[in-house]
């Protein structure tokens, strides 16, 4: 890992410390890293808050003139594609929920099969990484603005 998380508090700094190996594993295609990364992100507590700003950074990138239906159908399809070859348990529903979330049109209340936690840190690194493909930037700047993002919110509400 090239960033240093120092200046975080020990919950922060094991949601960036989890998700770093966890992207990096899946742009690698690292099953034996990938699980225990995963694992981590998902007992870090708030990872999926995170994971969810740094996805809606990347596809405000992506797409600035905003997102259809066909964009995300594309996202989603790609994203399958990509990683169904090395991940044959990867769920597009899933992904679709993740997708969703992190544009704020999810409502988990109207999902009659929710996917429980596990299954959404299985995911949401591969998301990421297919995104990040995109940029050919690295995700430590994504997960910087994501953390001042959830610290600019927590101090307004």
């Amino acid at each position: 890992m090239t960033t240093t998380w120092r200046h975080l508090p020990a919950p922060a700094r094991e949601i960036a410390q989890a998700a770093t190996e966890a992207v990096d594993a899946a742009q690698d295609r690292d099953v034996e890293a990938y699980e225990p990364a995963v694992e981590r992100l998902a007992a870090a507590d708030r990872a999926g808050l995170v994971l969810g700003g740094v996805v809606r950074l990347l596809l405000e990138e992506g797409h600035p003139d905003g997102l259809d239906g066909d964009d995300v159908r594309q996202v989603l399809e790609r994203c399958v594609r990509s990683n169904a070859a090395w991940r044959p348990d990867v769920d597009p529903h899933v992904l679709l929920v993740l997708l969703a979330g992190a544009l704020g049109v999810h409502d988990p209340g109207d999902d009659d099969a929710p996917p429980a936690p596990a299954a959404i840190a299985r995911h949401a690194p591969l998301l990421v990484a297919d995104l990040l493909a995109a940029t050919g930037r690295p995700l430590s700047g994504y997960l910087s603005a994501a953390f001042a993002e959830v610290a600019r919110t927590e101090l307004h509400d």
